[in-house]
Order: structure tokens, then C-alpha cells, then sequence
């Protein structure tokens, strides 16, 4: 069965203010973030891979990261495909002074034309080990329909300061709501958030789905409704987001989203400090065989 990785990389780059071409390698090899988790997606039995991006960055993209894994890709007999996030891809009207990017509801939407087969979604900037990628892409071969991989929460935490996590209500392995949950910090003994104690070992999602093609019909749907109602109250600012959209059809009984536990440990460059231990630990992992210095190698 086919099966796409769907990586969200309209806004890379702009972490830390700068371009593409700023974008921090995290090992020897000049190796970036996304490598890592396309390498894992191959490894996992995914055959193609699809870079929504921004048409203003198309060519610098191509350049500095698509045209290096493009012919990766290809050696494996792995397809790649472009979709473009446009701000005025929308059913309705662009309302006036809007610049904000629509969210990654949209961005999905984006690929819509390129995507037939079941899917995982990632955010082309976080790293999220391989335990994901296998389950979700097993889940779905296997005939299952919306799932995600849940992180532990003490995996996905920041040592320089507050991230802001979803973390997921559950009940039989099935996600019941995702409950947003801003300024969490590591403490002495765990995490908290605002003063309040964060179980670390409850899970959390870090925006890697596995979808259908039935879904995508369901978010175009919704990216209307979406339109007709938030949109006309704050116009400048609403965001179409992927938690909150499958919040909203868990809440009215349409959907059902199996939760797949990985142990694995989340990196992102939330802050600036944090790319000296991202580094470190790419290196541990390394040496410990997790990969090859040739990254791509053992495909």
C-alpha cells in the first residue's frame, strides 16, 4: 500500500529569524532536522514524500534541502511532490490587512491535490525518533483511520525555558481531547505549568497524524464552516489548526483517533540555547548506532 509523509515546511527557517539556508545542521555531515525524520519515514515502510512549502521559497528550498533528498528519495523508490501553502488558497474572501498564515489545517489542505493514500503529518523543524513513524505507518497499512503518536511529556520538554504542550485526555486508547496547555517548565521533581504539578508521564501531541484521504474531504469542509464563522469574528488573526479542527469532530462524535504511545524522545529548536543539546544528542545517537554517519546509507 502507498503511504506519504506530509511535512509541513512553509515556515521554515524562521525559528531564529533567519532563511533556509541558516537552518542548523545537527550533526557532521550537514545533515538537518528533516533528514532524520524523512530517513525514519523511509525506513518505515513510507514511499512518498511531499514538502508543503511556500512558492517564494520554492527555489531556495530546492537548493539548500529538495534537490539532496529528492535524489535520495529517489534512489529508494520514494516519490516526491511539492505543494505550495498560498494565503489566498481559501473559500472566500482574503480579508483586508491579513498577512498571517492560515495554520496547518491549511497547509494540509494545500496538498490536497497530491494525496490519495493514507498519510502521516509532521512539522518539518522537530525531531520525533522512529517509534513513531513505524507505529503510525503500521496503524494505517494495517486498515486502521486517524491515529496519532503521543509523546511523553517528560520527553518532549525544554531545559532553556516554558513550551507549550497538547496534552491528551484518552480513554481505551482512543484520544477523547487535546488540552492545550501553555508555560510548562521542568522543576526539580517533574514539570508544572502556571504553579500548577504536570504528570510528565502522561502524553501530549507533538503534530505527527496519521490521516486519510477521507479526512482531507472532512477538512476542506471544515476550512468552510471554519471561513463562515471564526473568520468573520477576528479576521486578521484566526488560525485553521489540525488539534483543534479533530477537537472539534471528537467533541461531535466524527471522528475517532487511535493514540499510538512512542517513548522516544522529542527535539526542537524552541530556543536558541537548545541547539547545543540537540547537536549533542544527534551525536550520542551516532555513536550509540541509533544511525549511520552516512545517514541514508542503511536504506
Amino acid at each position: 500500500m502507498d503511504t506519504t509523509l506530509l511535512i509541513m515546511a512553509a515556515g521554515i527557517g524562521s525559528r531564529f529569524g533567519g532563511g533556509i539556508k541558516q537552518l542548523e545542521k545537527v550533526d557532521g555531515n550537514g545533515h538537518i532536522i528533516m533528514d532524520y525524520s524523512i530517513h525514519d519515514a523511509i525506513e518505515a515502510g513510507f514511499n512518498k514524500v511531499v514538502f508543503v512549502i511556500r512558492k517564494d521559497i520554492e527555489e531556495e528550498f530546492k537548493k539548500v534541502i529538495g534537490d539532496r533528498i529528492e535524489a535520495v528519495c529517489r534512489a529508494n523508490g520514494v516519490k516526491v511532490g511539492y505543494a505550495f501553502q498560498d494565503i489566498n488558497d481559501i473559500p472566500g474572501t482574503l480579508p483586508r490587512g491579513r498577512t498571517k498564515p492560515w495554520g496547518t489545517g491549511q497547509a494540509v489542505l494545500a496538498a490536497r491535490q497530491l494525496i490519495n493514500e493514507p498519510f502521516i503529518v509532521i512539522n518539518a523543524d522537530d525531531y520525533y525518533g522512529k517509534e513513531g513513524f513505524k507505529k503510525v505507518h503500521d496503524y494505517l497499512v494495517e486498515g486502521g483511520k486517524c491515529c496519532m503518536a503521543g509523546f511523553v511529556i517528560k520527553n518532549t520538554l525544554s531545559d532553556n525555558g516554558a513550551v507549550t504542550r497538547g496534552i491528551c485526555m484518552a480513554e481505551n486508547g482512543y484520544l477523547t481531547k487535546v488540552v492545550e496547555t501553555s508555560n510548562i517548565i521542568k522543576t526539580a521533581t517533574g514539570a508544572e505549568a502556571d504553579g500548577k504539578v504536570i504528570d510528565t508521564e502522561s502524553l501530549c501531541s507533538m503534530n505527527m497524524w496519521g490521516l486519510t484521504p477521507e479526512f482531507m474531504t472532512q477538512l476542506q469542509v471544515g476550512f468552510g464552516e471554519f471561513f463562515k464563522t471564526t473568520v468573520n469574528t477576528n479576521p486578521l488573526k484566526a488560525e485553521y489548526l489540525i488539534p483543534s479542527y479533530i477537537g472539534e469532530l471528537l467533541q461531535q462524535g466524527k471522528i475517532t483517533v487511535k493514540v499510538l504511545k512512542s517513548n522516544d524522545t522529542w527535539y526542537g529548536m524552541t530556543y536558541k540555547e537548545d541547539v547545543a543539546s540537540v547537536k549533542a544528542s544527534f551525536a550520542q545517537m551516532i555513536k550509540d548506532g541509533v544511525y549511520k554517519e552516512d545517514l541514508y546509507s542503511d536504506l
